[in-house]
């Protein structure tokens, strides 16, 4: 039954959730440009050919939304109905455990790409293939000098260009090892069984490793410098472990077990006091 009670809570999570997600519709939906940064003409690390991403962005959201949201589903409805966690909600376990697990993800996740998109946009960083996308008019740049090249006219498709300049840090990194790191995390916490002593950290570690992977991918597909790769690891990284430690409970004390506690706290004050609890025989 649905527990009225629980809407303002649950309103103001959607809340906080469009505010989180704002900065990223703004810069994605509101064509804002990035930091019009200029180069040197010696520059390398911006001659690089332009290649084609091997994990693309719709294979990235897929598996890093699709994988910790199923896995979430499966094993918060599992442990529902093996009763290892119960709910006072008026939404039902099933959707209260639901809502709480996926819920922070999601939320997590768009503080994530926020945080990445305020970073690309307002550094503007140009990417190892920027050239090679910018396509310059070098007829009117005086690159006799080494002077800093701030008026330049790009000739190559403006989309392109725009971003060849969101390089730092790398969105790919940061959100593969958010979305990785916090299933794992979820693992440690809610796949406490014998027989899973070698299994878990097999899985963590391929969940890992499918996040640096992805990160070092964007090095060697040219989209990144090796300085942004590892600034969106340790970002994605500390956004999980802040969401994960500080907004959900996964490894908080288990509300069940506090409520026997203090049940037992309950029946040891109402236990009658009036005459001796052990009596002498006679």
């Amino acid at each position: 039954m649905f527990d009225t009670k629980g809407a303002p809570f649950v309103l103001l999570d959607v809340v906080c959730l469009v505010l989180g997600v704002l900065p990223l519709a703004v810069y994605n939906l509101g064509k804002v440009r990035p930091y019009q940064r200029g180069f040197f003409c010696n520059d390398d690390t911006i001659k690089y050919p332009f290649h084609h991403s091997t994990i693309t962005s719709s294979v990235l959201y897929s598996v890093g939304l699709g994988l910790p949201i199923v896995s979430m589903v499966i094993g918060e409805c599992l442990l529902v109905h093996f009763s290892r966690l119960k709910s006072k909600s008026g939404f039902g376990s099933y959707v209260a455990y639901l809502y709480k697990a996926v819920g922070t993800f999601v939320f997590g996740a768009a503080m994530s790409q926020s945080l990445t998109d305020i970073a690309k946009y307002s550094i503007g960083r140009l990417r190892p293939h920027f050239l090679d996308v910018c396509k310059p008019n070098w007829s009117l740049i005086n690159c006799s000098s080494l002077t800093y090249i701030e008026n330049f006219t790009c000739t190559g498709d403006p989309k392109m260009v725009n971003e060849g300049r969101l390089s730092f840090y790398s969105g790919h990194s940061s959100f593969s090892m958010y979305c990785m790191l916090f299933l794992a995390l979820y693992l440690q916490a809610r796949l406490q069984v014998q027989w899973a002593r070698l299994l878990r950290p097999t899985l963590q570690f391929f969940l890992i490793a499918a996040s640096v992977y992805t990160g070092l991918s964007r090095v060697s597909d040219y989209k990144h410098h090796w300085s942004d790769v590892l600034t969106g690891l340790l970002q994605g990284a500390l956004m999980a472990l802040l969401v994960v430690f500080c907004i959900s409970d996964f490894f908080k004390p288990c509300e069940a077990s506090r409520r026997e506690a203090d049940n037992c706290h309950t029946n040891l004050q109402e236990t009658p006091t009036n005459g001796n609890h052990f009596e002498s025989p006679n």
